[in-house]
């Protein structure tokens, strides 16, 4: 019988149900919406996951591709580029390790390395991603809501009902693989905030996340210093860290089980306390 409150994943099986977990985002790129360039060669990198860890941060992810709204492709050789020595790196840390990436190859060799977690915005529909994960076994999974490609995906922003079309993607997308195979444990759901919704769509889907729950898996959700931030609070990227801890909790308590954050360290500690004062999540 399917847990809600596990994830499992290569090396570790999470139990959710405790309290909600803090996913730390290492992107290894020059380009992304809110620290690109800062960690963009190895070294920064895993020294900043290193950071990280110290921050109390529980998952990391690492991403080798930006995938902001007008984001170009890159390559799978050159993605791989970046990702693999913070990878080798990181797998050595000690907390399970994730790689944002929509690339069955980069996949692969994630894979081969033994990474804990694929997280993909597209939701393994890259030719042959559904089946690698299915074959693989054990890896977690990260399913997202998005349409179309980063590059063009917010003139792709039309819904009769944003939640109930993010959760009949969803719930296909978690049907499709557990029927070729997937575990449901190995599943978390992401709806996708930022990606092809606009500002009030984003809003609706964050007040009735609750709707989601019915899918049965746990709720992995990213606010992180994103435009809607911006447009409450009329804050510029770099200003965002207390709407975005705010925005955390309030997805925490609307059922989240994962936060994916920047700012690792002040999300920490809004739990803790968050907790100590006898908050109820899910």
């Amino acid at each position: 019988m399917t847990s809600p409150s596990i994830w499992q994943t290569t090396r570790f099986d999470l139990d959710l149900a405790e309290r909600p977990l803090v996913m730390g985002i290492v992107n290894v790129t020059p380009d992304s919406f809110s620290d690109g360039g800062q960690h963009a060669d190895a070294l920064s990198a895993i020294n900043f996951c290193e950071r990280l860890l110290g921050e109390g941060v529980d998952i990391l992810d690492l991403g080798g591709e930006s995938t902001r709204p007008g984001a170009p492709r890159l390559d799978a050789d050159e993605e791989w580029k970046r990702l693999e020595p913070v990878l080798r790196a990181a797998l050595n840390f000690g907390v399970p390790v994730s790689v944002d990436t929509c690339k069955t190859e980069v996949m692969r060799r994630a894979l081969d390395l033994g990474v804990d977690i694929i997280n993909d915005v597209q939701a393994l529909r890259d030719e042959g991603a559904d089946r690698l994960l299915a074959e693989h076994g054990s890896a977690g999974i990260c399913l997202m809501h998005m349409r179309g490609q980063p590059a063009g995906m917010q003139q792709l922003t039309e819904y009769d009902d944003v939640v109930l079309e993010v959760a009949d993607f969803l719930r296909e997308r978690m049907r499709h693989l557990v029927d070729i195979g997937v575990a449901a444990e190995r599943i978390t759901l992401d709806p996708g905030y930022g990606f092809a919704k606009t500002v009030d769509q984003n809003l609706e889907l964050q007040r009735r996340q609750r709707e989601l729950l019915a899918l049965g898996r746990p709720l992995l959700i990213g606010w992180s210093r994103k435009s809607t931030l911006g447009a409450v609070t009329g804050k510029a990227v770099d200003e965002r860290m207390p709407a975005s801890v705010g925005a955390a909790l309030a997805s925490v308590a609307l059922g989240a089980r994962v936060v994916r954050v920047h700012d690792v360290g002040p999300t920490v500690d809004a739990l803790k306390v968050w907790q100590a004062f006898g908050a109820s999540q899910g």
